[in-house]
């Protein structure tokens, strides 16, 4: 397996950071705080990280599907609004020089008056080009938000949003900035994220145990992404009218797989593993608001992640995996809570590994 290469001195200063960033976690939880941790030279674009717990407990219960099987653990806890909303308040805005308005944890909702709240207005010019995936500008055309507008889904699986001078309102507060930024849709922006696993073997095919926690070694499809250099869970948005289970199956097959530039017979092939094992029941995840970068006052991500798992290793395991789409890379990746990722990815990854009983 390949794993990104920090070199020499950026192993030791990797190391090291872990070392003091975990003093200050242990000190902040037995506080009772949320934290914040910013540092240097780890993640390429976005300078903020948080680590909010999430609890499960082992009773499951199954969820209908008209395309795949889901099961979930039965329940989990979120953490506070400030704790999921730190990505969306870092400083500088992805793909630009835009500075967010300084927003503070108590200030945050919508409910605190804060006359003097002036936040920056930006939409990507990409955006601005008016692409088939993109809402034209507000009053330019009329959306219907919280419900299903035509084809495109527009409620929140927060429940109903604020809608103030036309605009919808992010159910997490203020980020700073207000516009779309790099997302196409006014409010809620659908995305399907597959997290496709396997155990790490030896070369008999045992599973391998971590050294530390004795627990079986857990190994992930990873991209990096070709916009901010960040590693992440290979996903993306749905298409309006589209199943939430065809985005999963879609999107893993085109950026880890790069299913769209191989010959129509490898093609076929690639179909033919990934139906088998998106047909296994599939271990749902999240399902909610993402902490995302690109989340802005009026617009911000929402996700449906889903695991599926290769447990005899035959399945998708045995595919070369190739990048395409919106990755600059793809390779399988230990679960560990040392690798950082994007957005909200890791605690994506650290259910799973709950739920598999793996390394974490």
């Amino acid at each position: 397996m390949r794993v990104p290469n920090y070199g020499n001195t950026g192993m030791v200063h990797f190391v090291l950071r872990r070392h003091w960033i975990g003093r200050i976690r242990l000190a902040f939880t037995l506080l009772g705080l949320p934290y914040t941790v910013c540092t240097n030279g780890v993640r390429p674009a976005i300078c903020c990280s948080s680590s909010p717990s999430f609890r499960t407990s082992q009773t499951i219960r199954p969820i209908s599907s008209s395309c795949v099987n889901l099961y979930t653990a039965s329940a989990w806890t979120m953490p506070s609004s400030a704790a999921l909303h730190v990505k969306s308040r870092c400083p500088q805005y992805p793909g630009s020089k835009i500075k967010r308005f300084l927003v503070p944890d108590d200030k945050l909702g919508w409910n605190q008056n804060w006359p003097q709240y002036n936040p920056v207005s930006h939409t990507d010019p990409s955006v601005e080009k008016k692409p088939v995936w993109a809402d034209p500008d507000i009053g330019s055309f009329s959306a219907k938000f919280n419900t299903v507008d035509g084809g495109v889904d527009r409620t929140s699986f927060d429940g109903g949003y604020k809608i103030e001078k036309g605009k919808p309102l992010n159910p997490h507060g203020r980020t700073g900035v207000t516009g779309r930024g790099l997302l196409g849709r006014w409010g809620p922006n659908h995305a399907a994220d597959p997290i496709v696993t396997r155990w790490k073997v030896d070369a008999k095919k045992a599973k391998i145990s971590h050294s530390v926690s004795k627990r079986p070694i857990l190994q992930f499809v990873s991209i990096k992404r070709k916009d901010c250099g960040e590693w992440a869970i290979p996903g993306g948005m749905v298409d309006p009218g589209e199943q939430v289970s065809l985005t999963l199956q879609r999107e893993f097959s085109e950026e880890a797989l790069n299913s769209l530039a191989v010959p129509a017979p490898e093609r076929a092939k690639i179909s033919e593993r990934i139906s088998k094992l998106f047909k296994t029941p599939g271990f749902q995840v999240y399902k909610g608001y993402v902490d995302d970068p690109r989340n802005t006052d009026n617009a911000w991500m929402e996700t449906v992640a889903v695991n599926f798992h290769d447990e005899s290793g035959n399945s998708v395991s045995e595919l070369p995996l190739q990048a395409g789409d919106d990755a600059g890379q793809v390779q399988w990746v230990d679960v560990d809570s040392s690798f950082p990722l994007y957005a909200n990815h890791s605690h994506l990854l650290e259910l799973v590994a709950k739920e598999r009983k793996a390394h974490w």
